[in-house]
């Protein structure tokens, strides 16, 4: 086992260290593993892998929220939704800050993407934040953090993956997401009036803005009418039985279709742009799940994970230690690897040690998306810190500073919800009744 186990750390970190392609890398590890410590052929089984992660009927939404990410993203919806938000927040400690919370937040919820949250909700908020005298370091870290939430408010891609390569509902997953959301939206929130009432207007907390009479901000508020009707006909089509997640997901494509014609911003070039985006990352992240299937048999046949599990039964770590060292392992692995590479490379040797634990699948489904939201802003690989980084031109170790604080919130979070599972468990368990 121990040989092995480092042959296939070793393969798998020089394929992805000199650059190959994530899905080629983790063929070239389960080939490795199967013809040097296993008897099977090696073509049947990945034949069989590639079919049978290629029709999954609930991998048809991955592409279909997608493709709604990128059309939202060039919709003009983010304009519209700081507009809304904007006038409410200003007697609030931390004033438009929170608009990067909330903003990244409500657009999480209809696009499922942290990259794309972060780019649309970043190029709205952060020029007008520099403009009225905000900290550039709470600007920065609520941007990277809050624009996370893409991977845990449903509909989220990684809860698509994480469904399909572990056979759990997608439907329980979005339901099981809503409630640590919200835990983090407030946790960010909060800090954000502590932090302001301690620092005050010197340390970087704005100006305020001019007072704008109820009726005005009524008026603006009917922007966020189009964003939360297509968030209620997403989810409430699942939550009420109607409409399954692909379902659902070609539903949000329509809605968001309309949205962006009413802001005036969808015509041909944008279908086609978008349609084009949409099938270049859906296809990657299939090709990753195929090579990620492949890996997972490969380790099957070798019975390596069986093996591991039982090694680690065998230490007597109690399910609360266990999850404080896959926390550790998850981190350190998170520095150098995407949030769906993490999943999938990670769910077919961990899995059978949490079933062994009597670790509730769903909730751990939610516990490893935070802990790959974490990675999202950690260095060198934190695809959040990329994409401020193009839109600010700071250095990426500064941006990375800015959002330790949020880093510790999401740990603080995870923590609760081990405390308290029933935030996790509570919309899940409900579906049954």
């Amino acid at each position: 086992m121990l040989t092995l186990s480092l042959a296939t750390l070793f393969t798998l970190a020089l394929l992805l260290g000199g650059g190959v392609w994530i899905a080629f890398a983790l063929l070239g590890t389960g080939w490795l593993a199967l013809t040097g410590f296993s008897s099977f052929e090696v073509g049947p089984i990945l034949a069989s892998d590639f079919w049978g992660a290629s029709y999954g009927w609930d991998l048809t939404a991955l592409p279909m929220f997608v493709w709604m990410g990128e059309i939202l993203f060039r919709s003009g919806l983010a304009d519209n939704m700081f507009r809304a938000l904007s006038p409410w927040l200003n007697r609030l400690p931390g004033r438009l800050l929170h608009a990067n919370i909330i903003g990244s937040g409500l657009f999480a919820a209809v696009c499922g993407s942290s990259a794309a949250t972060c780019a649309t909700v970043g190029k709205m908020t952060l020029p007008e934040l520099e403009r009225r005298g905000y900290s550039e370091t709470l600007a920065l870290g609520t941007l990277a953090s809050a624009s996370t939430l893409g991977l845990l408010i449903p509909p989220s891609i990684m809860m698509i993956v994480y469904g399909v390569v572990t056979e759990q509902s997608i439907s329980r997953l979005f339901m099981a997401g809503i409630g640590p959301g919200l835990l983090l939206l407030a946790l960010f929130m909060l800090y954000l009036v502590v932090w302001s009432l301690s620092a005050g207007r010197r340390g970087g907390a704005g100006h305020a803005e001019p007072s704008m009479p109820l009726g005005e901000k009524l008026r603006n508020s009917w922007r966020l009418l189009p964003l939360l009707a297509l968030i209620g006909g997403i989810l409430g089509s699942i939550y009420g039985g109607v409409a399954s997640p692909t379902e659902a997901a070609a539903v949000g494509v329509v809605l968001s279709m309309l949205i962006a014609r009413l802001n005036g911003h969808f015509d041909r070039h944008i279908f086609l742009e978008s349609m084009f985006a949409g099938l270049r990352t859906s296809c990657m992240i299939a090709f990753i799940i195929a090579g990620a299937s492949f890996l997972s048999s490969a380790m099957s046949f070798t019975q390596l994970p069986t093996q591991l599990a039982t090694a680690i039964a065998d230490m007597g770590l109690s399910p609360n230690l266990l999850l404080v060292v896959l926390t550790l392992f998850l981190l350190v692995l998170g520095c150098f690897l995407d949030g769906i590479s993490l999943i999938l490379l990670v769910t077919a040797i961990i899995m059978p040690l949490i079933n062994a634990a009597g670790i509730d699948p769903i909730w751990f489904g939610i516990y490893l998306v935070i802990v790959v939201e974490i990675s999202q802003i950690t260095p060198p690989v934190g695809f959040n810190l990329f994409v401020i980084q193009g839109l600010t031109g700071k250095n990426i170790f500064t941006i990375a500073k800015a959002t330790l604080p949020f880093f510790l919130l999401m740990l603080l979070a995870i923590l609760l919800l081990r405390l308290f599972p029933e935030i996790v468990l509570y919309l899940p368990q409900a579906m049954n009744r």
